[in-house]
């Protein structure tokens, strides 16, 4: 079934034309993205190369509320590798943290560059975050990405020369209750700021997840197909950045149905430890796998080990080519999303991009499958496009009263 490429009245009816709209359109954002960053490059080194003459290393500290938090998680394990450390001392923090135990987290001491990522820039928790980190930091700066230019994140950076502002594409900023494009975007653009590679050889990538991200389009009913395995839980594992990958998968699947589908995340080693157990004959398991080489012995040996068990449903490999070893495992033959080895050199920071579209379109399926409307998909209202209901607590800043 081709959700996607459905007509407007069909998608009505469904209750999915701005969800599946704003997935569709994702590869086309990316390369909007990259523009923009060509663009800013100069602008955004510039910012950097003071910051750091100034204090010569600062930490740097990836915030966000929920999906805008994982950002931070895909980016995390990616930078410090391909990041600069010798400048900066990368963490990554949930907004929701920070506002709830900010004195765990903020120093005045310690010279900070807050990395704000957020859809609309209005959650309570990131508007406070930001306040937060006024008071409390002395040598505080800013880098905002976020969609929305009237949302208060946005605002308070205008006019702000220790706050970077770069506003994502405009169609970003998606009007459907689950974040898509607005997530890969902003982590697209924190993937460009903070990787070193040369600009060509960044071009060069995003080139690649382009195309990887229009070939999972156009592999839809693939996708649709493992939709309709029946399952009633769902697993996402990966390791890495695509450990914040398999994060984002389970909860765009969670919000999609609902809760009608139990979802659970981790990382292939760490699932042994006690959360393997969740796997029953109603589970679909799907392993997203990594292309760095020594990772991928990881997931693929619980890929194996899980094929081996016979419990789940179905085991998955989410994968690029690599000889075929992502399919090796006993028992029967099991369902396999593989890309093509062309794409076997994509470092896995920006492999969890169309690995999130897959993860994207999944949800939408299963969604669609048990008559939930993914444009609303919170029957009760209790769920929000902006986080509601949320009482900010004044915290005793030193020297008050």
């Amino acid at each position: 079934m081709h959700i996607l490429a459905a007509s407007t009245e069909e998608l009505r009816a469904l209750g999915a034309e701005l969800t599946a709209r704003e997935i569709a359109q994702q590869p086309e954002l990316w390369a909007e993205t990259f523009a923009a960053y060509r663009e800013q490059q100069e602008r955004i080194e510039r910012f950097l190369h003071d910051v750091t003459r100034r204090h010569g290393r600062l930490r740097v500290l990836f915030a966000g509320a929920g999906s805008s938090a994982y950002v931070g998680d895909v980016l995390l394990p990616f930078v410090k590798l391909s990041g600069d450390e010798g400048a900066f001392e990368f963490q990554a923090t949930p907004t929701t943290s920070i506002v709830s135990n900010p004195a765990s987290y903020l120093r005045r001491d310690l010279p900070t560059l807050l990395v704000s990522f957020a859809r609309s820039g209005n959650s309570p928790e990131s508007t406070a975050a930001v306040a937060l980190a006024r008071d409390l930091v002395q040598d505080l700066y800013q880098i905002t990405l976020t969609c929305a230019p009237e949302g208060q994140l946005a605002r308070q950076a205008g006019g702000d020369p220790r706050n970077l502002l770069w506003l994502m594409p405009e169609r970003s900023n998606d009007q459907g209750f689950a974040m898509t494009g607005s997530f890969t975007c902003m982590t697209l653009a924190g993937l460009l700021i903070f990787d070193r590679r040369p600009l060509d050889e960044k071009a060069r990538l995003v080139d690649q997840i382009c195309a990887m991200g229009q070939e999972v389009i156009a592999r839809e009913p693939e996708i649709g197909a493992l939709a309709n395995l029946g399952f009633r839980r769902i697993v996402y594992l990966g390791s890495g950045p695509l450990a914040g990958i398999a994060r984002e998968a389970q909860l765009k699947i969670l919000e999609l149905t609902a809760g009608k589908i139990a979802t659970a995340f981790d990382t292939p080693l760490g699932f042994r430890h006690g959360p393997k157990s969740f796997v029953d004959e109603h589970s679909a398991v799907f392993v997203l796998v990594a292309n760095d080489p020594y990772t991928r012995k990881y997931d693929l040996d619980m890929l194996r080990e899980l094929r081996a068990d016979g419990i789940a449903r179905a085991v998955c490999a989410v994968a690029v080519k690599h000889g075929g070893d992502e399919d090796a495992g006993a028992g029967a033959p099991q369902p396999s999303f593989r890309f093509p080895a062309a794409h076997a050199g994509v470092p896995d920071g920006y492999l969890a991009l169309p690995y999130t579209v897959f993860g994207q379109i999944l949800a939408l399926h299963a969604a669609v499958r048990l008559g939930n409307r993914p444009d609303t998909p919170s029957p009760t209202g209790t769920v929000n496009r902006v986080v509601r209901g949320v009482t900010i607590h004044a915290f005793p800043v030193a020297g008050d009263g």
